[in-house]
């Protein structure tokens, strides 16, 4: 893998730590707890979703190594976790039950169940929200039972043309009174992007082992699949979603049947990526099936190494507005990880018309179609006009 070593150079020394105890389970005389900023290396574990699996490693130095403050804080945020993903996991079986007796097709997509397949222990994970997929026909009438439990929609998307179909992939809803945040998927990633439908993941699906009600969690390859790309889109910003991969890695897949899948959805890049930065951050030992999954190209390569990016900032994609660094950074990373033809469905996608034109310049409802001919003159007139 030497020639798949990445530059990580620039990577704090407090995270590098981090990557360290982890790596060996242990902390041992290391040369890198001289001159560590403690607050620093606790905002990263925290920043990084990793004190559910740090914190058992680092309760072993108590009073030691690790001063006692770092120790108390970690401690609170693992206990808080382990009653959270226990309260999920009931939650996510209610639901399952719920789509059960109601013949809902769903499959778990995050959260406890994944926690536990990837880990063999829910409380080794963090997880805020239950992610479940569903079929797009099945949206209002899901909705609708959501409705009935107390879920109440958090966002409003807006859209044009059911532009909403195809430009997002989820909506999420809250429970006010039990602080439950489910996201409903009917895709796996945001368009425009060529995926494998519901009823393909559905046919490949694999029941949840720690499910009593037959909750259905996406087949290991897609799942490995699923997780590749979530990653990517996020820049591999949070660790915790490569230590998924590097765990998830030496399970039983069929790399084969994987790689004839990320062929046909293009995502192979992708999965070089993931691959190469979990080897050199979590010293993944890739089988030779494995390597046979990168890049013959140097794309994977530059794909991780620009991930690097991410890691060596404490980089928060949720909190808006991005500084303007990040944001640019960002927006040109994303484009990259776009294979050929997704670059040319995402340029001819902006030739569909925006709910912004629609504010700039409205029309009834049943003119809508004109914005298709108006969108480059309400384009112009936004960035040159009105900016």
């Amino acid at each position: 893998m030497n020639k798949y070593n990445l530059d990580l150079r620039n990577i704090p020394k407090e995270l590098l730590l981090i990557i360290d105890i982890i790596n060996d389970k242990e902390i041992g005389d290391k040369n890198l707890l001289e001159d560590i900023d403690w607050e620093a290396f606790t905002d990263l574990i925290l920043h990084h979703r990793l004190y559910p699996y740090i914190y058992p490693i680092l309760s072993n130095y108590v009073g030691d190594k690790i001063p006692r403050v770092v120790l108390d804080k970690l401690k609170i945020y693992h206990n808080f976790n382990t009653f959270n993903m226990m309260y999920l996991s009931g939650e996510m079986e209610k639901l399952a039950k719920i789509f059960k007796s109601n013949d809902i097709r769903a499959i778990f997509l995050k959260g406890p169940f994944l926690g536990s397949f990837i880990y063999g222990d829910i409380n080794l994970r963090t997880s805020s929200d239950i992610d479940v997929l569903i079929p797009l026909k099945d949206l209002e009438k899901v909705e609708a039972f959501l409705v009935k439990l107390g879920f109440q929609k958090d966002d409003y998307i807006k859209t044009i043309l059911n532009d909403w179909k195809w430009r997002h992939h989820h909506i999420t809803y809250s429970d006010p009174t039990n602080k439950v945040k489910i996201e409903l998927h009917w895709r796996l990633n945001p368009g425009p992007s060529i995926e494998a439908t519901f009823e393909e993941l559905w046919e490949r699906r694999q029941t949840c082992a720690l499910s009593k009600n037959y909750a259905y969690q996406l087949s290991i390859e897609d799942m490995f699949i699923f997780l590749v790309t979530h990653g990517a889109r996020h820049g591999w910003s949070r660790l915790r979603w490569l230590l998924d991969i590097h765990y998830l890695a030496s399970k039983q897949i069929n790399w084969r049947d994987t790689n004839e899948l990320l062929r046909k959805y293009n995502n192979s890049h992708l999965c070089g990526q993931a691959l190469i930065l979990s080897s050199n951050i979590f010293r993944t030992k890739l089988t030779q099936e494995q390597k046979k999954l990168l890049c013959k190209s140097n794309t994977s390569m530059k794909l991780a190494q620009g991930a690097v990016f991410y890691i060596e900032r404490m980089v928060n994609l949720h909190n808006h507005p991005l500084p303007e660094e990040i944001a640019q950074y960002h927006k040109k990373h994303l484009f990259s990880l776009m294979s050929t033809k997704q670059k040319f469905m995402t340029v001819l996608s902006y030739l569909h018309p925006y709910p912004l034109d629609a504010e700039l310049f409205p029309l009834p409802k049943h003119l809508h179609i004109l914005y298709f001919p108006l969108r480059p003159l309400l384009w112009f007139l936004r960035k040159k006009v009105f900016q």
